[in-house]
């Protein structure tokens, strides 16, 4: 049996105080002619609503208490989600000291199955106050997916393929939440699509051609 480890002060690690650590998870999609919005749950003891997130477990790694925390506060299973930031402000928690690695996953709506009356989707722009420093992490959250899809067609699968300009230019949008020049957007998009022999009646026009995108 080894002695037990001790620094060169002579102090064990169980001498230092240290932080509680959470997960907590910003679930983006984009809901069929709707803004870019989020996954909250309500909080059972304070009614609030909130990201789905916990207090990770002894023994238990990070990625199974994401996923744990999406299943049982949000009834949602099959994700991916992906560790986005470490919010590590002393202060950010009014509960005390917490440390919350954030995750980030963003879905098409379809992959979302909410039918219980303590989960919703919210628009990330209404999704505001939220306790615990939730605020900043879907702020942080938003900018990172916006900057994806600032020079990507869909890099996240949120539409199904093939679609037309018009329905990938109401994506950019929506993510964006800003209104786009159909034009400009079209010539910066077309290089990174492939148009398909099939096309789609796209308002009182001519047909829409549809698009993949280029896989890089």
């Amino acid at each position: 049996m080894t002695d037990e480890y001790r620094d060169a002060s002579g102090r064990r690690l169980t001498d230092y105080p240290r932080p509680s650590v959470a997960v907590d998870t910003a679930v983006l999609t984009v809901p069929a002619g709707g803004p870019l919005s989020v996954v909250q749950v309500r909080d059972a003891t304070e009614g609030d609503w909130r990201l789905p997130g916990t207090f990770v477990h002894e023994g238990e790694r990070l990625a199974s208490a994401v996923l744990r925390s999406l299943s049982t506060k949000a009834g949602v299973t099959g994700l991916a989600p992906k560790q986005l930031h470490v919010f590590d402000d002393p202060a950010r928690d009014d509960r005390g000291w917490v440390l919350s690695v954030a995750h980030l996953d963003v879905v098409p709506a379809r992959a979302l199955d909410l039918d219980e009356p303590q989960v919703r989707l919210s628009p990330v722009a209404e999704a505001l106050g939220m306790v615990h420093g939730h605020d900043d992490i879907l702020e942080f959250a938003v900018t990172r997916l916006r900057s994806v899809y600032s020079d990507a067609p869909d890099p996240h699968g949120l539409l199904d393929e093939p679609f037309t300009m018009s329905e990938l230019r109401q994506l950019h949008e929506a993510v964006l939440g800003e209104r786009l020049l159909p034009d400009s957007f079209r010539r910066a998009m077309l290089p990174k699509l492939v148009a398909t022999d099939t096309k789609r009646a796209d308002g009182p026009g001519k047909p829409a051609t549809r698009y993949t995108a280029i896989r890089s």
